[in-house]
């Protein structure tokens, strides 16, 4: 039985190339992307070049917590399982003075697309992900993270791109860190990647913030394809990966007190976007 998986950000770079290899594996996969031209584009290329009928295109503006929701909905009512979640979605820095920036919820806006957003959406497909068992989320993160600023988690006070997108890695890997502890006596696993450093993404070519390119999406590919398939990792879980090697993240990702609060700020966030 072919497996089936959600990737987040699947029309372009990483999330795009990673889809393409399981789509010619005959995986059912689940695309998502903001654009719905450039999805139904995409879900066109991808049939064509793997002859794999199976896919399907879902789409969702992660900048808003309500189509987020839509989107779990949609999932949850058109899935019969899913057996592996890929929270690969995310936004770059932009300009070295970009300024700061707001979801349509009025959450700052890296914190939303590369983390809320996440959090969300795997909240909501968590039953149907256990039902599948065993079953896999992978929280696509970076080698760049900062401490969440629990005294300022919406920088007001100091902010860049940099340091927001940092901030919203490392969440990345606490929300996984804390999911693998809830659900440590099920078949599920959940860790934390990254892919490669400066990949020849969109995001990074077309950013002025970063540096050239040092790897290609098949670097960040062929790691994030282990991950989601190596029979090696069926029992890892609440890791961190560089590449394919464990790691070790900034030691706030371990810190239980830090997993708890972040989980208490995520839900009140969520509920007065919601309300």
């Amino acid at each position: 039985m072919s497996k089936t998986i959600l990737i987040t950000g699947a029309t372009d770079g990483l999330g795009k190339e990673v889809a393409r290899r399981l789509a010619a594996q005959d995986w059912k996969v689940l695309l998502h992307g903001r654009n719905p031209e450039k999805g139904q584009s995409v879900l066109s290329e991808l049939q064509k070049a793997t002859g794999n009928t199976s896919l399907q295109y879902f789409n969702a503006d992660l900048s808003s917590l309500a189509d987020v929701l839509r989107l779990a909905e949609e999932v949850q009512g058109s899935q019969e399982r899913l057996d592996i979640l890929v929270n690969n979605a995310g936004i770059g820095p932009r300009t070295p003075d970009s300024k700061r920036s707001l979801s349509v919820d009025g959450v700052e806006l890296f914190f939303a697309v590369n983390y809320l957003a996440g959090y969300l959406l795997t909240r909501e497909l968590l039953p149907l992900i256990l039902h599948s068992t065993p079953a896999r989320i992978i929280n696509v993160s970076s080698i760049a993270q900062a401490p969440v600023n629990f005294a300022d988690v919406m920088l007001e006070q100091d902010y860049s791109d940099g340091l927001a997108y940092r901030q919203s890695k490392l969440a990345q890997i606490l929300h996984a860190n804390d999911l693998a502890e809830q659900h440590a006596a099920s078949e599920l696993t959940v860790n934390s990647l990254h892919p490669a450093t400066l990949m020849s993404t969109k995001m990074v070519q077309d950013s002025t913030a970063l540096p050239a390119s040092m790897t290609t999406v098949d670097d960040g590919a062929e790691a994030l394809e282990y991950l989601i398939t190596a029979a090696a990792l069926e029992n890892t879980t609440g890791c961190y990966f560089d590449e394919k090697e464990m790691a070790t993240p900034d030691a706030q990702a371990n810190d239980p007190d830090a997993r708890k609060q972040l989980r208490a700020l995520s839900e009140s966030l969520i509920t007065a976007a919601l309300k």
